[in-house]
């Protein structure tokens, strides 16, 4: 995903259906007839809810593929009815009836582990929904509309003054928020992260985010110094240079074909083209992607694949009973999704067995790269070559972009950095850490679409999930075997990984409470960066010959 939060739960009759038979098998005589009448009043409102919420993606979709450019205004007016209907649907009466009828009665209801995290979700969401008003509510929905506008001409002129006073409003109205629905957090930056990610604050993301960044900056250090060096250490096959001659039709014929084979159900989804790609659409049933092609290959391609990461975890999550428009089917986190997105991108794209898959592909595709080798793909696209774009970053340098954001969000929010502030620091940090050179705002503090609707707190979850990918893929690996993994991949079995995910993280949803508590299941420990550090660094020692 790079821009757009999925809707939140799958499509579902709001109908109350009762209890599933394997819920009502398990602790009968523990049941309390009061409670279990209350929970299935519950789900009824919670699809509901749901419904509302896939409807604003469609309109969020629509907003950044198809709508007409002088609909911005009318779309923002519509955006803010319908949230402000969720938002009373949501915190209505009836539903503070259905919370109250379960809030302590958790061991009245069946023994069943999607039951309780339903519950569970649904006490948080009521509680932290109900301290907004439907005109805070209101007023989001129609700032993150104005505000999109406002970038998207900003942008095009690459004048950051035009976004300039949407994105202060945008700033304190989420500080505004923040500091409303969670006021029990230790700082208000605390509050916006758990929106995007549940548990994480500040104080943790510093250690975890430092340690990185020392790790990060040596290897980064040694790779450039080595180009300098040795220029041709790395240099692309000449065949696989961006150009003209990289047919946008035969690109998206290519990623349609690829996407297929990974497993993304097109009958259940549909791909487009947008400014900035990402994962949208309105639950399992209609998961929809976007991409973008130009004489970059690399990019749409990669882009492709990163989405469907995003999209085989949507399409599947939990539609049982106990699941479907429910919290427990929910992401548990950002960070989990991005973690599926860059395990498909990271950690099969650009592996080298991928390549012996997908270089005689590109050779069907594309005449000029007859004589292009598997290994010169698997070089040229794990190519280093720090720069000013986040979506277009190598993956050494990609979480020292995610890094500067998260710094510059946290510094505002603590009253240590003003808005108008940003471009400069912005420029500074660039050239320290990664030693590039920002020529413009729309290359620098402008490139990203997510303060423009409202996501501040989510840039963190990119590398968060960088750092569990590798974890969840090591485990996968130490479960099948390295030769075995890498064998699947080289002929294209890609089922076998899917649905061991499937397994393992999609349909388990939020059910675990936590990224920690998933990844203790999935691989015997919590997130940690240690996995993801030695990864890079035997990967790219290889790549140039490093002696680390």
């Amino acid at each position: 995903m790079r821009s757009s939060r999925i809707a939140i739960y799958s499509c579902f009759p709001a109908a109350v259906r009762g209890l599933s038979a394997s819920s009502t098998s398990m602790q009968a005589s523990a049941m309390s007839p009061a409670a279990v009448l209350a929970y299935n009043n519950l789900k009824g409102l919670l699809r509901q809810v749901s419904a509302l919420a896939e409807v604003e993606g469609i309109l969020g979709y629509d907003e950044q593929c198809f709508m007409p450019p002088g609909a911005g205004a009318a779309r923002a007016a519509q955006k803010a009815a319908l949230a402000k209907v969720r938002h009373s649907l949501a915190t209505g009466d009836s539903m503070r009836a259905a919370i109250d009828g379960v809030r302590g009665r958790v061991d009245e209801l069946p023994d069943d582990e999607r039951l309780r995290a339903n519950v569970r979700d649904a006490i948080k969401d009521f509680d932290q929904e109900a301290r907004k008003s439907p005109e805070l509510a209101e007023a989001e929905a129609r700032l993150e509309s104005e505000a999109f506008g406002a970038w998207q001409a900003a942008r095009a002129a690459s004048d950051f003054a035009l976004f300039l006073p949407k994105l202060k409003e945008m700033f304190e109205l989420k500080q505004e928020v923040a500091r409303v629905t969670r006021p029990a957090v230790d700082e208000p930056y605390d509050g916006a992260l758990d929106a995007f990610e549940r548990r994480m604050t500040a104080c943790r993301l510093d250690e975890l985010f430092g340690e990185l960044r020392e790790g990060l900056l040596p290897l980064l250090t040694a790779i450039t110094a080595k180009q300098r060096a040795e220029p041709d250490v790395d240099a692309p096959h000449p065949a696989l240079v961006p150009g003209e001659v990289w047919s946008v039709h035969k690109q998206e014929a290519l990623a349609r074909e690829v996407a297929a084979e990974l497993g993304y159900v097109f009958a259940n989804g549909r791909l487009d083209v947008s400014t900035h790609p990402f994962t949208g659409g309105a639950g399992p049933t209609d998961v929809r992607i976007t991409t973008r092609f130009s004489d970059n290959w690399a990019d749409g391609f990669g882009a492709t694949v990163h989405e469907c990461g995003h999209a085989l975890y949507e399409q599947g999550r939990d539609v049982s009973e106990e699941g479907a428009g429910l919290p427990s089917s929910a992401t548990l986190s950002m960070g989990v999704h991005e973690s599926q997105s860059l395990l498909w991108e990271r950690m099969v794209l650009q592996s080298r067995a991928f390549w012996t898959y997908a270089a005689p592909k590109f050779r069907e595709h594309f005449e000029h790269c007859k004589d292009v080798s598997d290994e010169d793909f698997y070089r040229t696209y794990n190519r280093v070559a720090p720069g000013c774009i986040r979506v277009e970053a190598d993956e050494v340098s990609y979480s020292l972009h995610v890094i500067l954001r998260y710094d510059i969000e946290r510094a505002i929010f603590c009253g240590e950095m003003q808005v108008e502030d940003v471009p400069a620091f912005w420029t500074k940090r660039m050239k320290a850490d990664l030693g590039v050179d920002v020529p413009d705002d729309a290359q620098g503090c402008l490139q990203d679409i997510h303060w423009s609707f409202g996501a501040v707190g989510y840039f963190p979850s990119y590398t968060l999930g960088a750092v569990a990918a590798v974890q969840i893929f090591q485990a996968y690996e130490g479960e099948v075997g390295k030769e075995a993994v890498a064998e699947q991949i080289s002929r294209g079995q890609f089922v076998p990984l899917r649905e061991w995910l499937r397994k393992k993280v999609h349909r388990r949803g939020s059910i675990p409470g936590s990224p920690d508590a998933l990844l203790q299941e999935v691989c015997g420990e919590p997130l940690s960066v240690k996995p993801f550090l030695a990864y890079l660094k035997h990967k790219y020692a290889e790549l140039y010959c490093l002696d680390m």
